[in-house]
């Protein structure tokens, strides 16, 4: 993963593109292999340590608490604090309004996020991970739930995010999207790299052929 592109993981379901990366983000412990960043070796035991090394991931499923503010799930376990130790609310909002302005999204950090439609529910997971100041995001299935108008609204934001070198793991199934976000491409078979291609340089019928 270069710095600043968007890395396309592609491959039929079960060919392990979920599994690599909850491996990446220490969710899973690998078995085999080796993991490395700026070209050190690291160890991720938990999802935690992943976090500390600026890497957040965006899965299918969301991850939030619905009964929650907006701002309460960007910082949830993270809270910024007042000298006496309690949740500043003031700086909560402020923070979160500024990731969510990063974003060009209208959403009210008071918000819950019950009230929330699913492209802005995926907004807010996608603040969340940008509240750790991520260098590395990995988005598994982005799209799947959107409607042209809000996948061209992710991507404008995925561009904005490449300008600030922030790297992207991009997973999906949807092959037309591809030559438009992505600039390299990796594709997985049965837990195996079939093939690393630059976008520019393959066709689809290659890619499903791979």
């Amino acid at each position: 993963l270069r710095k600043g592109e968007v890395h396309v993981l592609l491959g039929e379901n079960g060919a392990g593109k979920s599994t690599l990366m909850k491996v990446l983000t220490g969710v899973y412990h690998p078995e085999e292999g080796e993991i490395f960043l700026h070209g050190k070796k690291v160890t991720f035991n938990t999802p935690k340590d992943a976090q500390l090394a600026r890497i957040a991931i965006i899965f299918q499923e969301f991850n939030l608490c619905p009964n929650l503010t907006v701002a309460q799930n960007i910082y949830l376990g993270r809270e910024p604090r007042t000298k006496g130790g309690l949740i500043d609310r003031a700086r909560l909002v402020k923070d979160s309004k500024a990731i969510l302005d990063f974003l060009k999204v209208d959403i009210d950090p008071n918000a819950k996020v019950e009230t929330l439609g699913v492209a802005h529910q995926q907004l807010v997971e996608m603040a969340k991970a940008l509240s750790i100041d991520s260098e590395i995001l990995i988005m598994d299935e982005p799209t799947a739930t959107l409607s042209e108008k809000e996948i061209n609204a992710l991507f404008d934001t995925i561009r904005s995010l490449q300008e600030r070198g922030v790297s992207i793991i991009y997973i999906s199934h949807r092959l037309q999207e591809l030559k438009v976000i992505g600039n390299r491409i990796t594709v997985l078979r049965d837990g195996q790299t079939v093939g690393t291609r630059n976008i520019e340089d393959v066709e689809l019928d290659d890619l499903i052929r791979l």
